[in-house]
């Protein structure tokens, strides 16, 4: 926090419990839709966070995207009550909810922490109708003995991303609310939040996708291979910043010709729905042979009695990396030889995890959701491989 703050230049700190400074709030006069608005700070799973710009066109493009493609009528106004259990300092919470609740003239209910009872609690105290979170949080809900009593008759559009989602968790979240319409959507902090978005008619029967552009940007792939449709992902439009702040080294690996260079690679299908088969730096490399981090721990999380799954990289004298998988289960013990075998029913070989440790710990995650792999990577020692 100190860095960030130091980093931003900020001139007026109100910590927790500090009163609020009297006098007139400001308003800007004639703000350009090109000023900036605010300053968001990356997440800094791959390092030190880095500060973006966004502008009040990103914030207001970015809720039109939203409110279209969730399709939230215009006249919503008080039926609208958004639960933001992930920080207003993420763009999901912020960008994607609280924008979304004022424009439309709805309701935010912030929950101070993530604490599974009171959520399920509060989607009847509260009567919410728009609910976000990531698919780790849908699992776990869904779980508890709580949400059986809970009323979510009102919860009309519910969202889920940043994560792998199993198809059978989705056909879990459309029978637990039936009332709601389930999308799964895609972005970045740099990107104001929405890149695409997987509306309900595609949520279960193509779960491993993120889904289409939004209206507001236009997508590319930079190929790493034969296949033009496989690559790096890239992404310009209104609601993209132009570089991070005090930061040009940065900014110039980002941002070339007008694109920003997302680092996940993707796949896009014949009908246009992008597939994130992984972040740059967490792609496996065994023997030559590359693989997904991201496609094994989709597997996983379709797997009896697995709550989450992390994949990890582990080295090999031999083939330089083999496959290993931090599995948590909350619940009773796992059978480890079925999850495996669940795994060699649906991937190659090749792919499937040769290391294996069972936590009854949640994984680590940030705020926003994200698995810390780095932390993970210092925690977990390997065993004897499976096979």
């Amino acid at each position: 926090m100190e860095a960030v703050l130091a980093d931003a230049g900020v001139k007026v700190d109100l910590p927790e419990g500090a009163p609020l400074p009297d006098g007139d709030p400001f308003v800007a006069p004639d703000p350009d839709p090109t000023d900036v608005a605010a300053l968001f700070y990356t997440s800094g799973t791959t390092g030190r966070p880095k500060g973006v710009p966004t502008t009040h066109e990103a914030f207001v493009t970015n809720a039109e995207n939203l409110i279209r493609c969730l399709g939230i009528p215009r006249d919503a106004g008080p039926e609208l009550r958004t639960l933001v259990s992930v920080p207003l300092f993420h763009v999901t919470g912020c960008n994607a909810q609280f924008v979304v609740a004022a424009v439309l003239g709805g309701t935010s209910v912030i929950m101070p922490t993530l604490d599974l009872p009171r959520l399920a609690a509060a989607l009847t105290e509260e009567r919410i109708s728009f609910l976000v979170t990531v698919p780790a949080v849908y699992s776990l809900l869904l779980r508890r003995p709580a949400f059986a009593g809970a009323d979510v008759s009102g919860v009309r559009w519910l969202a889920y991303g940043g994560a792998p989602i199993a198809p059978s968790l989705v056909r879990a979240l459309k029978d637990a609310f039936p009332a709601a319409t389930v999308i799964n959507g895609y972005g970045m902090t740099e990107t104001a939040s929405l890149i695409t978005v997987l509306p309900d008619r595609d949520a279960a029967e193509h779960a491993d996708s993120v889904g289409y552009a939004v209206p507001s940007v236009e997508l590319g792939v930079v190929p790493i291979g034969d296949d033009p449709c496989t690559g790096e992902l890239v992404v310009r439009g209104v609601t993209v910043t132009t570089g991070y702040r005090r930061r040009p080294e940065a900014t110039a690996e980002a941002f070339t010709g007008g694109w920003l260079h997302t680092g996940d690679i993707v796949r896009v299908d014949a009908a246009g729905r992008v597939h994130i088969v992984d972040r740059i730096k967490d792609i496996i490399n065994r023997g030559g042979e590359n693989i997904s981090s991201a496609e094994v721990e989709g597997v996983l999380l379709s797997a009896p009695g697995v709550a989450d799954a992390a994949v990890l990289a582990v080295p090999d004298d031999v083939m330089g990396e083999k496959v290993g998988a931090v599995l948590f289960v909350d619940r009773a013990e796992l059978d480890l030889a079925a999850v495996i075998a669940h795994c060699g029913e649906r991937l190659a070989d090749f792919k499937v995890p040769q290391y294996a440790t069972v936590v009854g710990e949640a994984l680590p995650r940030n705020a926003g959701g994200k698995l810390l792999k780095n932390r993970l990577r210092e925690q977990v020692r390997w065993g004897d491989p499976l096979c």
